[in-house]
């Protein structure tokens, strides 16, 4: 009887050691960290987009904190990306481009890589997407509208500009966009429009923001990275204003009036969110205004009460498709 006691005993302790080691091991697993990988194509100091994007993945880190792991590559040009790209594919669950620059070369890795998920921040409508791939688009057409109205409505000299990077459909539409809305406070006001050819070309950015204010441009508005630069250069120098985008930054800096806010960072967060929560989606999703403030939103910085009054109408009115807008 002795015996068989021992025997049972022994066998229990090896049960409740299996057991254990089981737990440790569920546990182990439990606790890997989700892997995302960023790509970010040029500054994460440019205060535009990449900036808001850097900080979204910030924002993700902070909120996660040690269940993610993400690698980040900045300053990349077109002829890189791809390689790029296949660097954080091999090595992520997860990988995000920043802007629709990274589009074609995203939908061209996502086919090699198809146990991984890829995100464009910035993602058209116009191209078919392989099953993991998401596109988020910001809808930049929307708040330009809304920001052509608050420059109508801050310049005092009834003129206002605006110098997007790459003339490509989006950044032409949100040019487009910004005069209407301009125009819709001011019929008479006179814009400026022009394109670099080129988000980080300072000089260029400067030479175009100097042309607008020669012919009394005194509000400026863009779609450019570092490029902001060149821009705020020429308005400091001839005492204009700065209508920012992406951030809401208003008391850093007297160049800036306003804010457009394109949640550039926040689709990055949305993305590792959706990662870690298993309810990832793939295909199109349109942010915009109708996803609230943190998405999109107007931030005049110091407006008069008529003023916001003003600019939330505008912005209700294109939600509800009163005023009409281009797409992207």
């Amino acid at each position: 009887m002795l015996l068989n006691k021992i025997a049972t005993l022994k066998t229990l302790a090896t049960c409740v050691v299996a057991v254990a080691a089981s737990t440790a091991a569920v546990h182990a697993v439990a606790a890997d960290p989700l892997r995302v990988g960023v790509l970010i194509p040029g500054s994460k100091s440019d205060k535009g987009w990449m900036e808001s994007g850097y900080d979204g993945l910030a924002a993700a880190q902070k909120e996660l904190g040690p269940k993610l792991k993400t690698q980040m590559i900045e300053n990349i040009n077109y002829a890189d990306m791809e390689q790029a790209l296949t660097n954080l594919a091999s090595k992520n669950q997860l990988v995000i481009g920043v802007g629709g620059q990274t589009q074609a070369s995203v939908l061209k890795i996502a086919k090699r890589f198809p146990n991984v998920k890829f995100a464009i921040v910035g993602g058209n409508k116009g191209q078919d997407m392989p099953p993991n791939v998401a596109g988020y688009d910001v809808k930049q057409a929307e708040i330009a509208y809304v920001a052509g109205a608050a420059a109508a409505m801050l310049s005092k000299n009834g003129a206002v500009s605006y110098v997007g990077g790459m003339e490509i459909p989006s950044i032409v539409n949100a040019g487009k966009e910004f005069g209407n809305g301009a125009r819709s406070i001011n019929p008479k006001i006179k814009y400026f429009e022009s394109y670099t050819g080129d988000f980080d070309n300072v000089s260029k950015a400067k030479e175009a923001t100097l042309a607008a204010i020669s012919q009394g441009a005194d509000v400026h508005y863009h779609i450019l990275n570092l490029g902001l630069r060149g821009m705020e250069q020429a308005a400091s120098e001839k005492h204009t204003h700065v209508i920012g985008s992406y951030t809401d930054r208003c008391g850093t800096d007297p160049l800036y009036i306003a804010y457009s806010i394109t949640g550039v960072g926040y689709q990055v967060q949305y993305a590792i969110d959706q990662m870690a929560a298993g309810t990832w989606q793939p295909g199109y999703k349109a942010f915009g205004l109708a996803m609230g403030p943190k998405a999109s939103d107007m931030v005049v910085c110091k407006p008069s009460p008529e003023m916001t009054t003003k600019l939330k109408q505008i912005e209700q009115d294109i939600e509800s498709g009163k005023i009409k807008v281009s797409e992207g």
